[in-house]
């Protein structure tokens, strides 16, 4: 193979097979209309438009339909609707959630306890912790509710309220302050 120069491409290997001259095309940097969606730089903000619905535009302007295509510019403040919860709310929330969380931890020590086969109580407290884990995580993922994200909250933190009752619950059977249920 032996290098060519070609004014337009530079130096190239030759083909393996002379396919003959290559055409020379024209350059294609010449200015062309802008495609529909770009607006382009705008020094001044856009003047709102009267809602109108794309097929009503008969203008050959692109800027014309900037305002349908780009639709809200910013975010909407609702009356009504706050970006976080009050703290008095937040606590009513969590303290709902732990008291429903230590009654089912209070529950499943007392099976446990009183269960000869210990496997079922363990295994259903294994399936309480992953419920209450992919609650709290699918709760969680609800944008723009704050009420939601404290639940997740509340949700995430159950067990531990789970294992402080069922803790309070074995303190109170290992210092006999009430009597010890009969196993089996």
């Amino acid at each position: 193979m032996t290098d060519t120069h070609s004014p337009i491409t530079g130096e190239q290997p030759a083909p393996m097979f002379d396919t003959g001259p290559l055409p020379i095309l024209p350059l294609t940097t010449e200015p062309h209309p802008a495609p529909i969606f770009d607006t382009g730089p705008h020094p001044q903000p856009l003047e709102p438009l009267a809602p109108q619905a794309f097929s009503d535009v008969d203008s050959p302007d692109t800027d014309a339909l900037a305002p349908l295509a780009i639709g809200n510019r910013g975010p909407a403040v609702v009356a009504g609707s706050y970006l976080y919860v009050k703290r008095w709310k937040f606590a009513l929330i969590v303290a709902g959630v732990w008291a429903l969380a230590a009654l089912a931890g209070l529950g499943f020590y007392y099976w446990w306890y009183t269960s000869l086969d210990k496997t079922v109580p363990v295994f259903a407290i294994l399936v309480y912790l992953m419920a209450a884990m992919t609650a709290a995580i699918v709760v969680s993922l609800v944008p723009d509710r704050p009420q939601l994200s404290a639940l997740a909250i509340a949700l995430m933190a159950a067990p531990l309220a789970s294992t402080a009752a069922a803790a309070l619950l074995h303190g109170a059977y290992f210092f006999e302050w009430i009597t010890r249920p009969t196993i089996g």
